[in-house]
This record gives C-alpha cells, sequence and structure tokens, in this order.
C-alpha cells in the first residue's frame, strides 16, 4: 500500500515526503510535473518507492490500475502563482484535478489531504471558515474556494457525509526549507535572505491601505509546523475544511528583522532592533506595486478554533524561531 504525496517534488509536498520518510515511511509515490526539472532537487535526501508525471497518475486512477493499492492521498499539486491571469489553466490544473482526486479517494474509502489556501478569504479581515467570509481576489484563491465548497457538500455539516476521511488545509503564509525553486513567488523570508546575502540590506514596501512602512501583517507559518498537522490528520482521520496558520500576525518588519538577525548571529554580530536596522538602511522600502492594488491581503491572522477543535494542539513557531531556523537551513 503506497502513500501518493501530489506535488512532491514542490515545496510543503516535499517536506511531507520527508516528514513520512522520518516516521518510517518509504512506500511513496511521487506525482509531479517535472516541466520545470530542478524541482527534482527537493527529493534527493528522501526516500520514494515511485515518480509519476500527473498525467500518468491520472490515467492509473481513471484505469482503475491504483485501485485498492494506495494507503492514503496528500494532495498539494496546484499552480500556487497568485498572478496566473490563464483561468483554464488554473481551474484545470487547481479544481478538475482536485475533483479526480476525490472522487477516487471516495469511491476507495482513503483519506485525502489537500492544500486549500487563505487566499479563498481576499481581502476581508475575518478568517474564519465559513462561507460568509470567503470572496477570493485572484482566480488560484477562486480555484481553492471552489473545491472547498465541493468539499463542504460531500462530506455534510457534521463531516460525516463520506466515509473516508477529507481533510483540507488553508494554508496562510508558508515559509521554510525546499522552497528555492519557487522564483518570485517563494516566501518573504527567503528573498530577505538572498538580498542581504547579496547587498546587506533587505527591501519591503511602503506603506498602503492604511498600513504603515512595512506593518502590513500577515500569518506566516514554518512549514515544519504545516508538516507536524499534516501528520497528526493522518492518524486523527478528522475531516473538515481548517486553517493553517499560526494565529498571530506579525508584520514584515518583524518578519525581515528575524531574517537579519538571524544572518548577524551566523556573523558574530549582535540582533538589532526594527528602528536600528532602519536608520542603517539596512531595511529599505520600495514604492507600493501598482499591480498589487486590489489584490493584495494586507493581514491575514488564521482563527485556529476550528483546528483545535479537531484535537489539534501543537505548538506553533513565531517568525522570530522558525525564520532563525530557515537561515541556518539556507546558510549550510
Amino acid at each position: 500500500m503506497y502513500y501518493v504525496v501530489t506535488g512532491a517534488c514542490g515545496f510543503i509536498g516535499a517536506n511531507l515526503v520527508k516528514a513520512l520518510n522520518e516516521r518510517g515511511i518509504t512506500d511513496i509515490i511521487a506525482v509531479d510535473n517535472l516541466t520545470h526539472a530542478d524541482k527534482f532537487l527537493n527529493l534527493t535526501d528522501c526516500e520514494v518507492a515511485d515518480y509519476l508525471d500527473k498525467r500518468e497518475f491520472l490515467e492509473l486512477i481513471e484505469n482503475g490500475q491504483l485501485d485498492g493499492g494506495v494507503e492514503a492521498i496528500l494532495h498539494q499539486g496546484a499552480c500556487s502563482d497568485t498572478m496566473e491571469t490563464d483561468g483554464r489553466y488554473m481551474m484545470a490544473n487547481n479544481y478538475r484535478f482536485s475533483l479526480a482526486l476525490l472522487d477516487f479517494c471516495c469511491e476507495q474509502e482513503l483519506p485525502l489531504l489537500y492544500a486549500s489556501s487563505a487566499s479563498v478569504y481576499g481581502g476581508g479581515g475575518v478568517f474564519r471558515e465559513e462561507r460568509r467570509f470567503e470572496a477570493p481576489l485572484n482566480v488560484y484563491g477562486y480555484s481553492k474556494f471552489l473545491f472547498d465548497q465541493v468539499v463542504r457538500r460531500r462530506i455534510g455539516a457534521d463531516g460525516g457525509g463520506v466515509e473516508s476521511q477529507v481533510a483540507g488545509f488553508r494554508y496562510f503564509n508558508v515559509y521554510g526549507p525546499r522552497e528555492q525553486h519557487k522564483g518570485r513567488m517563494a516566501s518573504v523570508a527567503f528573498h530577505h535572505f538572498n538580498q542581504y546575502r547579496a547587498s546587506g540590506r533587505v527591501r519591503l514596501f511602503e506603506g498602503h491601505g492604511g498600513y504603515g512602512n512595512g506593518e502590513q501583517r500577515r500569518d506566516f507559518v514554518y512549514v515544519g509546523d504545516v508538516a507536524k498537522v499534516n501528520m497528526d490528520f493522518l492518524e486523527s482521520r478528522t475531516s473538515g475544511i481548517f486553517n493553517l496558520g499560526t494565529g498571530r500576525a506579525q508584520s514584515f518588519n518583524e518578519l525581515a528583522a528575524a531574517t537579519v538577525n538571524a544572518c548577524r548571529a551566523l556573523e558574530g554580530k549582535p540582533a538589532q532592533s526594527v528602528a536600528e536596522l532602519v536608520a542603517q538602511d539596512i531595511i529599505e522600502y520600495i514604492p507600493f506595486p501598482d499591480a498589487l492594488k486590489g489584490k493584495y491581503q494586507s493581514f491575514t491572522e488564521a482563527d485556529l478554533a476550528q483546528l483545535r477543535g479537531s484535537g489539534y494542539q501543537g505548538a506553533f513557531a513565531a517568525v522570530e524561531e522558525g525564520v532563525a531556523e530557515y537561515v541556518k537551513w539556507l546558510a549550510r
């Protein structure tokens, strides 16, 4: 019996493969699209039983060749580019692919753990897993939102509408190891590390929408904590849609300072405050891009009531802790 991880060569997918390995699981089918081949580097220290292209995988499912051979599917494969404007591609890749896996798991009575996104909430200020707070600002968010609605109808209000476990995680701003292939879509922590190493300074957006310079706030969650939640749900067999963040919004200024100070610690230098870093031009502010106006979440903070209600009580790292661990990994 195999565990299937889609998007296995990607950021969160590769971290889930590693987390499964750490639990002694190596019977893993890694599913991905390696059109951008460098993603394979994320799995070179992982153990998998097989690799399948996404199209091959779908054919095997449709032909019944994986019937009875799968233990669970951890579905992370998606186009995660929030600036993608090809709606047909986005819906085929994110929505239709997910529907095929949902049908398969329900027919086979298998657990399906899948990646949703905090982008379903759009520009609102309440981040609770309820329809009235959901209004995505881009087609990426809409693709995730639409699949969540299907899941809600399938599992029912009490989570007992299907025999199989179906759990969706609305990831907030995830950062950490194995995201280097994402380019401009990599986390701010990743870009700040590289900016500081290259020039001795980091760049943040100026104030916009009522927020001061660098004071836009996000719920930044370390990928190691994301993996822990997924592993816990594989054991709990709980169904539903759950926010997956820290429950605490922190500013981009705080994130920048955490990154710079983690780099400074490796250099044997003392930590400095945001004000000190700004005064020395180590943190600098650039104009807010016109292309992001009206499409940007200036504040996110996960309401964790449903996640905690499911029984998950694990702690989540603040940026000062998570970024320090991440910088050590990047600098190794």
